[in-house]
């Protein structure tokens, strides 16, 4: 049947329409599909992005103090690929601090890492002055609402390091290079000492301080000094322990790191062992908890259960019996059953410091101002 020219010019009309109406809907679909494209978009570059301020009294490469800092905050980055860093080395403690700070700040950093202790009282004014910006520093005493600390308690891992020294030595005599005379430092001392006597009663321990916390002259002539002693294991506590562990490589003697975890690539033939700081996971949380709002100041303090307090990795000169101790003792330290000061205990002066039966306390460390019986030096 043909069908009439009006009926086909009306089905024709219709046929538009609803082509015209399906290009709508497209359309409509089509953008729909764009603003939510476009919202996912804006929401993933919109997730919290911070900025952290990191700065440091010496070289990022000094395999000590400054890198094992430096080297915390690109863990961190690699964690939190949204954070951003701003890194600044080689700043003097005071008012060149404080500009550095405030710069950081300037520039945009929520979180502020014055990665020297004498950046403390610096960092304190600054804080003063930008309360929504947090501030995080090792090893201070003092907080405030915007300022935490952090650190960890070195006595346990010096210790063991005594105790794989004492085992590897053919001399009997250890030697330490330390920056000053300053209570912690000689709770270290002490440590690494009675490790040593606890599995070496022959052991003696001769300490040199050096009067600073970065001099190469002076550390490399202290570490010959003791060298020349007959001392066949040096340890070390300055920023950087590349000078000690090389003088003690080129003479045949062996040697214990501290701070960073990779000294031995100095000392390849004579390392022991060292410890060390692995900041990269505490500073991941640090970061998260200002991204988040649960940030808050208090003083932590880990030890050697902490993910950021380590024994570095056992050179190929100490005996397998030697190593397996050191773990066995690591142990008895996490569990609580030993402790380094154990009673009883007499000074390089013959003075008993601590009874049988006691132990000194931790928490009176920064007042300890003598050596322990078999340590030749003086504190003062």
């Amino acid at each position: 049947m043909l069908e009439h020219p009006a009926i086909k010019k009306g089905e024709e009309k219709m046929d538009r329409k609803r082509s015209s109406k399906g290009f709508a809907l497209l359309a409509l679909l089509t953008g729909l599909v764009m603003v939510i494209v476009f919202n996912f978009a804006g929401a993933t570059s919109a997730q919290p992005k911070l900025k952290v301020g990191i700065l440091h009294i010496g070289s990022i490469a000094d395999a000590g103090y400054n890198q094992a800092h430096a080297e915390g905050v690109q863990i961190m980055k690699k964690n939190l690929p949204n954070v951003e860093l701003i890194e600044v080395e080689n700043v003097p403690e005071g008012a060149d601090a404080e500009r550095v700070m405030e710069n950081m700040i300037r520039q945009g950093a929520q979180l502020v890492i014055p990665a020297s202790f004498g950046y403390l009282d610096p960092a304190l004014k600054v804080a003063k002055k930008y309360p929504d910006v947090k501030f995080e520093h090792p090893g201070g005493y003092k907080l405030a609402p915007n300022l935490g600390t952090y650190w960890a308690s070195t006595p346990e891992a010096f210790y063991l390091m005594g105790i794989a020294a004492a085992k590897t030595t053919k001399t009997n005599k250890l030697g330490y290079v330390v920056a000053l005379p300053i209570s912690f430092f000689l709770a270290n001392v002490n440590a690494f000492h009675l490790g040593a006597q606890s599995v070496n009663p022959k052991v003696e321990t001769r300490v040199v301080f050096t009067g600073t916390f970065m001099d190469p002259g002076k550390e490399a002539t202290a570490a010959n000094a003791l060298l020349d002693q007959g001392v066949d294991v040096l340890g070390v506590i300055v920023d950087s322990p590349i000078t000690v562990v090389q003088a003690a490589e080129k003479r045949g003697a062996f040697s214990v790191g501290y701070h960073y975890i990779g000294v031995q690539k100095f000392a390849p033939k004579g390392w022991i062992s060292g410890v060390a700081f692995t900041w990269g996971e505490l500073y991941t949380r640090f970061a998260k908890q200002v991204m988040d709002g649960t940030w808050k100041s208090e003083a932590l303090l880990g030890d050697l259960a902490s993910d950021y307090l380590a024994v570095a990795p056992f050179g190929p000169g100490v005996p397998p019996d030697a190593i397996k101790l050191v773990n066995t003792k690591k142990q008895e330290f996490i569990s609580g059953k030993l402790n380094v000061f154990q009673g009883p205990i007499k000074d390089n002066k013959g003075v008993e410091r601590v009874k049988a039966g006691e132990a000194f306390p931790t928490a009176a460390l920064g007042k300890m101002d003598w050596l322990v019986e078999g340590v030749v030096g003086q504190p003062k």
